[in-house]
């Protein structure tokens, strides 16, 4: 991950990050490099840094005359001199390979392409610093040549057709401009071991590795031979998606232990349950990838605790967070649709995957009737209670030090509309849910929506206080009508509902979690931690609500033609154009609530990405 200009602004952004175990325990490896020219005519730089305290050096991004992400990131520079040099990067998928080349046109004979690796060896969260632990060492193992900063870490191998120069080096105080913006630490000091020294009159390659040993290292590789192949390979694999979006949703499938998951987004998210059971409609069911759908499913299954699904794993797999009162009724909606789609599409399941499922939905609605963590419970009138202070159990979980932003504790909206859903599920394998269902059906009508507001209280029973009702104006009512197999409120009331979510939250980017006219509205989402927080559900828009927007829209349009071509035009169109606005190629987390709705938080994010195929695959195709 980087930028267009090549500068660093942010932790994240590198060479060389790695999954030590799939796909937790990241590692930054390699954080970057300087690259310069030697001609007869002196040094030209093809790249730049910036350091503290506001120092661009040297100026290579000026060379920049284009840049192009596709296929990958391909840069054009203009190194004067009537000298153009091109470099191309990619990372070879599931190979902890990052290969870069240089071609030079129009250098000078005897000019020499140098660049200098800037290592760390730190989690990816966290910045480094000069320390007297860091190993400069280096060593040979065949053609490559190879670093290992710490000894717990992996061995870092650089794979080229160069030479290698020898020149410990600590390059001091990068700063990093967008973790200054977000309040956080924002300075770093990087290792250079040494110098690459290319023949510039040929191709120049670099291909970045990690493995466990050095003994895991071909001694036999060449590095030309072993880039055109990833080359090939990684051109053959994104040229057979069919579309942008397909190609973006492949990003976030990723393997676990012996099955897979997928990541919330990134850079910085893992494996999270909510997200995980909502991106897996757009992402793997929309687009018919079953089998990676069933060994999602099939791995959490077995993850039922107390009738809850853990909503986060740790790095150590053994300490799972149980702290969502969502994602395990997300989950028996996301069984539901892929027991429809492979009935749909005529694809068998197993009985013992069958069974597996049905199982852990039993598990995950008998405990949720008589009561698990967190004060989860179905209340005498058949819905679900939840919350207790100090933690955050719905989906808007911003939490700053004991501050819990949207604590929502009562019965929230959408886990009414979730928990009546698993129910409906539930008694398509055993008849005794239905009543419950049918009671928790009359309950939510009779106590949620109000004639005269014309839309859907939030909470219901606020803080456990009977008759306490939070009536802030959010998207998440939009659950009752879209998003989810079986909607709750119909007709005139529903049609009410969504016109005033399209009148009061509707931005390009996805509705706002508040309407502007509430006096808690955050119109923009940026600043320190608490600012950001405090701002993620009081206002800030997020594209995945795009999904049951849409469906509520063209649901209380009749599900017409004209109604689904209206939608796409106004609704999905703008998300699409997005794809080349912020985290190019895919879709982003969030966005101001304010024009001119500036996208920030996670660049590449899941649910936004799936919500959107969701719609396009299944919601506005022609039943």
């Amino acid at each position: 991950m980087g930028t267009t200009s090549g500068i660093r602004t942010r932790r994240y952004h590198a060479l060389l990050l790695i999954a030590q175990t799939p796909p937790t325990s990241r590692v930054v490896l390699v954080n970057g490099l300087d690259a310069w020219l030697e001609t007869p005519g002196g040094a030209i730089p093809l790249t730049s840094q910036y350091y503290a305290p506001g120092v661009t050096h040297p100026e290579g991004a000026k060379r920049i005359k284009s840049f192009s992400y596709l296929p990958w990131p391909t840069w054009e520079l203009d190194a004067g001199r009537k000298i153009t040099v091109t470099q191309e990067l990619f990372v070879a998928q599931a190979a902890q390979l990052t290969a870069i080349r240089w071609t030079v046109k129009g250098a000078p004979k005897g000019s020499v392409l140098c660049a200098r690796p800037f290592l760390s060896g730190r989690d990816y969260h966290i910045l480094h610093h000069e320390n007297p632990d860091f190993s400069f060492d280096s060593g040979q193992h065949g053609p490559w040549t190879l670093w290992q900063p710490y000894s717990d870490l992996p061995v870092i191998g650089a794979l080229t057709n160069a030479t290698y120069v020898h020149q410990p080096l600590w390059y001091r105080s990068f700063h990093y401009l967008e973790e200054e913006r977000r309040g956080l630490d924002d300075s770093e000091d990087l290792g250079a071991p040494g110098t690459l020294r290319w023949n510039a009159a040929g191709e120049c390659y670099l291909l970045l590795a990690a493995r466990r040993d050095r003994a895991d290292f071909d001694p036999g590789a060449d590095a030309a031979k072993i880039f055109m192949q990833a080359r090939e390979k990684e051109l053959s694999r994104r040229s057979a998606f069919s579309s942008p979006l397909e190609r973006a949703a492949d990003a976030f499938i990723v393997r676990r232990g012996e099955g897979k998951t997928i990541v919330a987004g990134y850079p910085w998210f893992t494996d999270w349950g909510r997200d995980t059971f909502i991106s897996m409609r757009g992402l793997c069911l929309a687009q018919g990838h079953l089998e990676d759908a069933r060994q999602i499913l099939v791995e959490w299954a077995g993850s039922v605790s107390g009738g809850m699904l853990p909503n986060r794993f740790t790095d150590a797999f053994d300490e799972p967070e149980f702290n969502s009162v969502d994602a395990s009724l997300w989950f028996i909606v996301a069984v539901h649709d892929f027991l429809e789609a492979c009935k749909k599409r005529g694809v068998a399941v197993s009985e013992s995957d069958r069974a597996a499922l049905i199982v852990a939905t039993e598990q995950i609605l008998t405990g949720y009737s008589r009561g698990t963590r967190h004060q989860i419970k179905m209340d005498s009138d058949g819905l679900i209670a939840a919350g207790e202070p100090g933690v955050q159990l719905t989906w808007m979980d911003a939490k700053v030090k004991d501050w819990v932003v949207t604590p929502r504790i009562g019965k929230p909206v959408e886990i009414q509309a979730l928990w009546i859903n698993a129910l409906e599920i539930g008694s398509m394998f055993s008849e005794k849910w239905k009543p419950l269902a049918v009671k928790a059906r009359a309950s939510f009508a009779a106590k949620f929506f109000d004639e005269k507001r014309g839309y859907l209280a939030d909470v219901v029973d606020a803080d456990h206080v009977s008759g306490e009702t939070d009536w802030s104006f959010r998207p998440n009512q939009l659950f009752a009508i879209g998003g989810l197999p079986f909607p709750l409120l119909e007709g005139k009331a529903a049609r009410r509902v969504v016109d005033l979510c399209e009148a009061k939250l509707m931005t390009p980017l996805g509705p706002r979690t508040l309407a502007p006219d509430d006096p808690n509205y955050c119109p923009v989402f940026h600043g320190g931690i608490m600012e950001r927080d405090g701002a993620y559900h009081r206002g800030t828009a997020w594209a995945w609500l795009t999904g049951p927007f849409v469906e509520a829209w063209v649901r209380v349009r009749g599900g017409t033609e004209t109604a689904r071509a209206e939608a796409r035009a106004r609704f999905v169109e703008p998300l699409l154009a997005h794809m080349e606005d912020c985290g190019l190629g895919s879709i982003t987390e969030v966005a101001d609530g304010d024009p001119p709705y500036r996208p920030g938080g996670c660049p590449f994010q899941a649910w936004s990405v799936a919500e959107v195929i969701r719609l396009l695959e299944d919601v506005l195709v022609e039943k």
